[in-house]
């Protein structure tokens, strides 16, 4: 059967604002179909073979009046309870054990039939026998109540739970920073750690070059004053003679010239023609008395010779001791 024949047979099921689909052997609700008449609020899909309705059947809002009585239904939509405009319907002979938590918000049910279906205990004595208008009327009522009841507990529930998973999720947060407060003061305290470290090892390095510099500057130090004592005493031994050898030189370079202008004149006075002179006469007589002299006071001259080396020994000896 097409869609176009499914369309032309369910117009032929209509009748003002209701829809008959009685004992049309379905078993499905032709919830597209039905979609398109929204003028149709009175729908009857009884004496079928439907287990159950589509979720698209919640979008049908218009619906006032549905008999689903005599089919085969083992469970009702959630969302049931979006048929707010909904006021009799009828679930007689089915297998419904429980209805939806949303079946509270039917607010507009007045009338509701439940027999004939394997319906849990509590369900069970709040639908009651439902035997008639008054009895159908009171079940609407009393089941509204009951599912209310468990809506309520089903909502107290659903805060517990989301409470409790609220609780759940501060606590993992919680140690969550707590965690990360750790990691950061771990990540710190090595950072602090390679930082004293790192301090530590640029202390040391600088006190090491201190250190070398220090002994550097010491050897330095003591190496100048070695070359300064060592050219001090170079000085004094290369610089000590030369004052005796000055003093005696000059002394020699004397005696030397007297000796030799003694020994000139005592030669012209001697050898040459003015030794008959009257100014030689005295020289003559002086050389003959100086070698005289000489030879009586040649010891004396020696000592004296003697007398001045040690003097000059003992000179430089005290000098060099005074730098020292």
């Amino acid at each position: 059967m097409s869609k176009n024949s499914k369309v032309l047979n369910l117009k032929d099921k209509i009748s003002g604002n209701e829809v008959d689909l009685s004992l049309c052997n379905l078993t499905e609700v032709p919830v597209r179909e039905l979609a398109l008449f929204t003028k149709a609020t009175v729908v009857d899909l009884s004496c079928n073979n439907i287990t159950s309705l589509p979720p698209e059947f919640c979008n049908l809002t218009h619906l006032v009046k549905v008999d689903l009585s005599k089919n085969q239904l083992t469970c009702l939509p959630d969302d049931l309870g979006n048929l707010t405009s909904l006021q009799h319907l009828d679930l007689y002979n089915n297998k419904l054990t429980s209805l939806p938590v949303s079946f509270s918000q039917l607010r507009s049910l007045k009338w509701l039939d439940l027999k004939d279906n394997p319906l849990e205990p509590g369900l069970a004595k709040a639908a009651g026998d439902c035997l008639d208008e008054k009895q159908c009327k009171q079940c609407a009522t009393k089941v509204l109540q009951h599912m209310r009841v468990i809506q309520d507990d089903v909502d107290r529930a659903r805060e517990k739970r989301l409470l409790k998973e609220k609780e759940l999720e501060k606590k993992k947060e919680a140690k969550q920073r707590e965690r990360e407060a750790r990691e950061k003061e771990a990540r710190k305290r090595e950072k602090a750690e390679e930082k004293e470290k790192r301090r530590k090892e640029y202390n040391a390095q600088m006190a090491a070059m201190a250190a070398r510099e220090q002994q550097k500057k010491k050897s330095e130090e003591k190496k100048k004053k070695n070359g300064q004592a060592a050219a001090d005493k170079k000085v004094v031994v290369e610089s000590a003679p030369k004052p005796r050898r000055s003093l005696i030189g000059l002394m020699f370079k004397l005696l030397l010239l007297l000796l030799l202008g003694l020994a000139g004149v005592a030669a012209a006075c001697r050898f040459t023609d003015l030794r008959k002179e009257a100014l030689c006469m005295p020289v003559n007589v002086a050389v003959d008395d100086g070698l005289s002299w000489a030879k009586e006071q040649e010891g004396v001259v020696r000592q004296l010779v003697q007398n001045l080396s040690s003097a000059a020994k003992e000179f430089l000896e005290s000098t060099q001791a005074s730098k020292n």
